[in-house]
């Protein structure tokens, strides 16, 4: 069985997460679930960064201890991940011994091997982004990454020779063309750091002290990227007594990150790596940020919107299917309350929900809820119909292999609005007035098909929905896997449901958007 190892960021737990850390690990969901319905065996990994000053800052302000700081956060964030039913392999913590132990060992290592040495390190320091920047990547005086003020600082610091890698990462790159992606990330990593050549990275701190310390100088703690990355290795136990998940996962599959750490795991990671002597990821995925109309989510504008209340309020498979569709590849998408109730009453309500109830009740109708089997004869136009299901799914996989998820929706939201236009082409109502039964039979012959296609095209993000339509339609187990799609003749007297279930019930648009409005802080 192929193997597919896929890891999220580990999340910076100063704050509640909003629908930005929610899309992530959406994202890394539906693509574990994706892999898993194509028959391979994965594993996905999610955590908390949980070390550094701005955590120490942030405790100390609530008058807590680091450490209950973190644990709070974890608390809150495993609770976030199980409403939205992240199926997560293992969920690592930076704060665990697991880690901290194994980091230990690696800062050692790498000592040993003269990557890492000590010096002064002096240079403008970004407080929320944990990252020293020079005076030339600076945007207008600012962080480039965060557009905060940044602060001179100046201590003694280990670092790691960056230089002593950068052509064998610059070789990497050429060699594996789709190692980062999409292709603009790259170039941009390539052109803005690679190219003018690779300064030497601070690895250690004597700041603060909450983090991991460095053993043969404990007045150092191990700076948070050398602490942090490691956690894609520390989570399947390397330097462990049980490897056993290293050596059947590593190397990973795909990284999952937001475009605003890319040059921490294109650059600081692959070459970390390269000193371990270990195999790089296959390929990291570096997407778009969930805007709000008016610029970056932030507190201090109003406008941060939370996964739980929408999910509480309108179920987790429609916050699921917005976030996934607005967002396309490498882009950035945008948050709003009008767009997110559009999604809901058109695409979910009217499209797909409407098809359902009406295939359903016609059924009921015309045939005391029976489907027959495939029919003896077609028309050209079952013909079309049939052939242009098969070529959707031909597309929704290409996209999915390729991560482009919100394309594969697209593409089966095609498929919706291919079967309702079929409706209105064959007019059932007239066959039957008409007592054209034959053809009437292949017509919700064919719309039970495509919805049973549909069902399974988008199980990987809307389980529930998915699991009501293959029950309203009685859909046997055998014909709900990812392997049937392209059986199209295979039911045989299917009883549906008498008693259709609404799939998403209409919201009133005005009433809706100001509850929204209402959950933004």
């Amino acid at each position: 069985m192929p193997k597919f190892y896929i890891t999220t960021p580990i999340y910076y737990p100063s704050g509640k997460f909003h629908i930005g850390t929610a899309y992530t690990t959406v994202l890394a969901n539906t693509i574990k679930k994706y892999k898993q319905a194509r028959g391979y065996e994965t594993y996905l990994l999610t955590g908390m960064d949980e070390h550094g000053q701005k955590i120490q800052q942030v405790a100390q302000k609530s008058g807590k201890t680091p450490q209950e700081h973190v644990d709070e956060m974890a608390k809150e964030a495993k609770k976030l991940w199980s409403l939205m039913e992240i199926e997560y392999d293992d969920f690592i913590r930076t704060t665990e011994p697991r880690h901290e132990k194994v980091v230990e060992e690696i800062f050692d290592k790498l000592m040993k091997q003269g990557d890492i040495y000590l010096s002064q390190y002096e240079g403008l320091y970004c407080m929320p982004c944990e990252t020293y920047f020079t005076e030339t990547q600076l945007v207008d005086g600012k962080c480039p990454d965060c557009g905060r003020e940044v602060k001179k600082m100046k201590e003694e610091s280990y670092f790691f020779n960056m230089k002593k890698y950068a052509n064998r990462l610059i070789d990497f790159y050429n060699e594996n063309l789709n190692f980062i992606t999409p292709e603009s990330r790259k170039n941009e990593l390539f052109n803005n750091f690679l190219k003018p050549g690779l300064e030497d990275l601070c690895v250690s701190r004597t700041s603060f002290d909450w983090g991991i310390k460095v053993r043969k100088d404990p007045k150092h703690v191990v700076y948070v990227w050398l602490d942090a990355l490691t956690n894609y290795i520390t989570a399947l136990g390397y330097l462990s007594e049980d490897d056993t998940l290293m050596k059947k996962y590593w190397p990973a599959d795909l990284h999952l990150v937001g475009k605003d750490i890319i040059r921490f795991h294109g650059l600081y990671w692959p070459i970390f790596l390269m000193a371990l002597d270990l195999p790089l990821p296959k390929q990291i995925y570096a997407h778009g940020f969930i805007m709000m109309k008016d610029g970056k989510m932030s507190k201090s504008k109003g406008n941060v919107i939370y996964p739980e209340p929408l999910v509480e309020r309108y179920g987790l498979d429609a916050v699921k299917y917005f976030l996934l569709r607005e967002m396309s590849y490498s882009q950035d998408g945008t948050f709003t309350p009008e767009g997110f109730i559009e999604r809901f009453n058109f695409d979910l309500c009217n499209d797909l929900g409407n098809l359902l109830n009406r295939t359903i009740g016609m059924i009921n109708k015309y045939f005391k809820g029976e489907i027959a089997n495939y029919p003896t004869s077609i028309s050209e136009l079952d013909k079309q119909v049939e052939s242009y299901s098969s070529g959707v799914i031909h597309s929704v996989e290409e996209y999915m292999d390729t991560y482009h998820i919100s394309q594969a929706i697209q593409e089966t939201w095609n498929l919706v609005s291919r079967t309702n236009k079929y409706i209105d082409e064959t007019a059932p109502w007239v066959l039957y007035k008409e007592e054209k039964q034959e053809e009437l039979q292949s017509v919700m012959y064919h719309l039970v098909e495509n919805l049973r296609r549909i069902a399974i095209l988008i199980a990987p993000y809307m389980e529930h929905t998915s699991c009501q339509i293959l029950e309203q339609l009685a859909i046997p187990k055998e014909l709900q896997t990812w392997q049937s799609l392209n059986k199209y003749d295979q039911l045989k007297n299917n009883k549906v449901t008498q008693t259709p279930e609404v799939l998403f019930a209409r919201l009133e648009a005005a009433e809706e958007i100001e509850a929204i409005k209402a959950m933004m802080k």
